[in-house]
């Protein structure tokens, strides 16, 4: 005998997985194999590989069970009116899209098989054949024509409505076949239909409650601000999912959502608390955290429009308190980058390096606020677990403010209605804000001045214009340096700091395999529930 394998083959690699997979203990399997005439420590890598070729290869069955951090009696099985990430979710296990962005944010086809245009004005779409909804009926060029036209339709209330204004006309050129025509040229349309937003529905749909889409599961239980079921669809066009059914629901409370995980309650908890992480580490194998650095934040907004944002001198004086550098360190335990008060992050090719992060000056800070006239008042800040890592940023910016007798009064209120309640309305609030793909899209949803999440009320015309003249830019160097502008602009004069784009962390047990690091945000880009499987 000898520590080499020799005469090894594929089929004997399978005969030790099937092995496995039986229920074959690793002392039987070592004796097989001694019979066989390979030594003992071959025999161990063997095995190893083994595993580790099964621990890779998905299997089907089981309920998994999964919690967010954040829901809503708004919560919407309509696409157009996602909100949360809770929304985006779900939709992802009940819809498609034309297409979809793979781990490094190209577009790859999904309900589409291709999407090709010679001028990026006009663009033709062709669609796979075979697809059906949920309730038998075909995929046809009508139902992407519905489903992007109605985002156009104010009564419907779409939250990318801005974005799909630009498509100003829709032709279904047969069953198969779709034309999109466009204000004007955007080479970004394939990525543009990859939002969220843009999920297929069928033709003529009212009624959202009942999720008909073309994705892997189909609805069984929808209780908004409670919990959604779905089951497997039977009859998905592509090979998954390897779950029999997926179960979502919010707990937001960090610490209750750390331990329903631990408690073996739940297969994956999202969005994790910086400080939980030492305490899932130290359960061992148990547990895994899933690390994603994306262009995800949570920024700080003071409405223009409104006591004290609108007078310019608290605005600055604010943005000289922020220490981001503690923020990074210390509210997100080193999980973050420091942020530049503009939402293009680093890991995109336009976000501008050369735009520094404001200095922490706290000297600088009291200066503008008593040429405001604020110093000494007591100023609300409205925090919640709803925007990650909010109120311990807020604790950090309160005590820089209290060293040069600027009076915060941090405000936590409850995750259950924040969004609806306080986000975009109160004064000074903080907001959470998932990763886009492209700068048209972040700026089009948060600054331009009909933006429908413009948080701080930011307003210009130059901005707006600049904007459609890079949409219509196919020159990429002209392109990056419009955009730069851009992010200048935003960072010296709306009303938002962004101390950091975040790393999100997801964690799942041990039992929960596949799931992936997105650059488009935790849970794999929210579309996880399709391609993990459960270890039975």
């Amino acid at each position: 005998m000898n520590n080499k394998i020799t005469n090894w083959t594929s089929s004997d690699d399978a005969m030790i997985e099937t092995a496995i997979r039986q229920g074959a203990t690793r002392r039987e399997l070592l004796h097989m194999m001694l019979a066989g005439g390979v030594a003992m420590s071959a025999g161990g890598l063997v095995l190893g590989r083994a595993g580790k070729a099964l621990a890779a290869t998905p299997v089907s069955g089981g309920a998994l069970k999964a919690a967010g951090w954040s829901s809503s009696t708004a919560d919407t099985l309509d696409p157009a009116k996602a909100s949360l990430s809770t929304d985006y979710v779900r939709c992802c296990s009940f819809y498609n899209r034309l297409t979809i962005l793979d781990k490094s944010g190209k577009p790859q086809m999904e309900l589409a098989e291709a999407i090709e245009s010679k001028d990026a004005k006009i663009w033709t779409v062709k669609l796979r054949s075979g697809v059906t909804f949920h309730d038998g009926k075909p995929l046809t060029a009508d139902d992407v024509v519905f489903s992007l036209k109605r985002h156009l339709d104010p009564s419907v209330g779409s939250k990318v409505a801005k974005i799909a204004a630009q498509m100003t006309g829709f032709k279904a050129v047969d069953k198969q076949t779709v034309e999109i025509m466009l204000a004007s040229a955007n080479a970004d349309l394939p990525t543009i239909l990859s939002i969220h937003h843009f999920m297929i529905v069928a033709d003529g749909t009212t009624d959202f409650s009942k999720a008909n889409g073309t994705g892997a599961f189909v609805k069984e239980v929808f209780e908004p601000g409670v919990r959604s079921v779905g089951i497997k669809n039977k009859n998905y066009w592509k090979s998954g999912p390897n779950v029999d059914s997926f179960e979502y629901f919010a707990i937001s409370d960090d610490n209750a959502r750390v331990n329903a995980l631990l408690a073996g309650d739940i297969h994956l908890a999202a969005t994790i608390n910086p400080r939980s992480m030492r305490l899932i580490e130290a359960q061992g194998d148990g547990f895994t955290l899933s690390k994603t650095t994306s262009g995800n934040y949570t920024n700080l907004n003071m409405r223009l429009d409104m006591e004290p944002g609108n007078k310019r001198d608290f605005i600055e004086g604010m943005k000289s308190l922020v220490n981001r550098e503690q923020i990074v360190k210390s509210a997100l335990r080193g999980l973050g980058e420091v942020g530049n008060d503009q939402p293009v992050s680093p890991a995109n090719f336009y976000h501008n390096a050369d735009l520094k992060a404001r200095d922490f000056d706290p000297e600088k800070a009291k200066f503008h606020f008593e040429k405001a006239g604020v110093l000494g008042q007591s100023i609300p800040i409205i925090a919640s677990d709803a925007a990650s890592s909010s109120i311990d940023m807020a604790m950090i910016i309160q005590a820089a403010g209290a060293e040069i007798g600027m009076k915060l009064d941090v405000q936590r209120v409850p995750s259950d209605g924040y969004w609806d309640n306080y986000w975009l309305k109160a004064p000074i609030h903080f907001g959470n804000i998932n990763p886009r793909p492209t700068p048209d899209i972040l700026f089009s949803l948060l600054y331009t001045s009909d933006a429908p999440w413009n948080e701080s009320q930011y307003k210009s015309e130059k901005f707006d214009k600049m904007l459609i003249e890079a949409r219509g830019t196919l020159d990429q160097e002209k392109r990056k340096a419009i955009y730069n502008e851009m992010q200048v602009m935003v960072a010296q004069e709306a009303g938002t700091i962004i101390p950091a784009y975040i790393s999100n962390v997801d964690a799942t047990t041990a039992k929960l395999k596949g799931l992936e690091p997105s650059p488009f945000g935790g849970q794999m880009g929210y579309a996880f529930a399709e391609y993990v499987w459960l270890e039975a």
